[in-house]
């Protein structure tokens, strides 16, 4: 049977439809995705993310222990600042993507549902004396939209929230409110205990914040050029051929993460990269699917519908040279298609139109 989540019941009382999501019983929609994508994109929605692993490094190495082993430069984070990197194995690719907080006296790390039995033991394997991390299992919510902070801040008298800037964390009681999200939309990732959790998602319903299942909130990730982990991102590929090389800091030059020497050799002669893609023909997107550019073959690693732009996006991963018109074999079809920057959506505005050919 798969794991609940501390708001299972919530989910069940708002007529959420339930699928099994890594080993978890979520929340695929309530209804209808695409009227929960607009709500996110419009006003606020929330998601329930309290599969997520949360673990928490602490201890005098921790610091270096992290350095070790994210390929972003942890070193730099002042007090309650965040950051988002991956940790890669020796071949550089992504073992896992996360968010990283300094807190404390250490640090809080959120990586994925579906990859922490192997980052905790890669943690594991690779901590030196003087290292302690705890997972902490906790509510985690998401309330992420135009009015997200407006929402919580009319359920929740919290000093401080509406300056919070992004990508930064806000202690409040025995809650940590990040400025961080996975739509492209303001918002917040709020951590905190399962009874606070619970009563937070109740007070929300009750102004009009939307629930929002992982139908929407994979939708909103695409729209946005967010990669998602074991799709977009694994560990046959490096953050240079998965459109996150900004998440990579080579400098100072006397860091030796693990799977720098990879990395730097494909920043030295990239051969392949992620970017977006538009369908400019009738059909969808999806997973898998061939892509043929001038420059050689490719393949989508993700494709939907995209809600805003009414029509099909995805991103793919496609020869370094490759750029402009493309077709894609769509059950044996070959569609055209158009390969272009992400993200689609940025300030709440399309950033292209999609003309499709009838």
């Amino acid at each position: 049977m798969p794991d609940k989540t501390p708001l299972y019941a919530e989910h069940l009382s708002a007529s959420g439809k339930m699928v099994d999501f890594a080993g978890w019983s979520m929340p695929v929609n309530y209804g209808s995705q695409i009227e929960e994508h607009m709500a996110v994109r419009q006003s606020a929605g929330m998601f329930d993310v309290s599969h997520m692993t949360i673990i928490d490094v602490t201890g005098a190495q921790a610091e270096p222990f992290l350095q070790r082993l994210v390929a972003n430069d942890v070193s730099r984070l002042a007090q309650l600042q965040a950051l988002y990197g991956a940790l890669l194995n020796a071949r550089g690719g992504v073992i896992d993507d996360l968010i990283v907080y300094r807190i404390g006296d250490g640090f809080r790390c959120v990586v994925n549902a579906s990859t922490r039995s192997k980052v905790l033991d890669w943690f594991t394997q690779h901590s030196p004396a003087g290292v302690v991390f705890q997972h902490k299992p906790q509510v985690m919510l998401a309330v992420q939209g135009p009015l997200a902070i407006s929402k919580l801040a009319a359920v929740r008298d919290i000093p401080g929230l509406a300056e919070l800037q992004h990508f930064y964390a806000h202690e409040h009681e025995r809650w940590l409110i990040g400025r961080t999200g996975y739509t492209g939309e303001d918002g917040v990732e709020v951590m905190l205990p399962e009874a606070d959790g619970v009563a937070l998602w109740r007070d929300l319903l009750e102004v009009g914040v939307r629930p929002a299942g992982l139908g929407a909130r994979d939708t909103l990730r695409l729209e946005a050029g967010l990669n998602l982990y074991g799709q977009d991102l694994d560990e046959a590929h490096t953050p240079i051929s998965s459109n996150i090389a900004w998440t990579v800091a080579l400098e100072p030059s006397d860091r030796d993460f693990i799977g720098r020497a990879a990395v730097a050799a494909e920043v030295a002669n990239p051969t392949e990269k992620l970017t977006g893609i538009l369908l400019q023909d009738k059909g969808v997107l999806r997973h898998g699917q061939t892509i043929t550019t001038e420059h050689g073959t490719g393949v989508i690693t993700s494709g939907s519908y995209s809600p805003s732009l009414q029509g099909s996006i995805g991103l793919a991963r496609v020869p370094q040279a490759a750029k402009g018109e493309c077709h894609v074999d769509i059950r044996g079809k070959y569609k055209s298609a158009r390969l272009v920057r992400p993200p689609f959506m940025k300030n709440g505005s399309p950033r292209y139109k999609l003309d499709v050919n009838n």
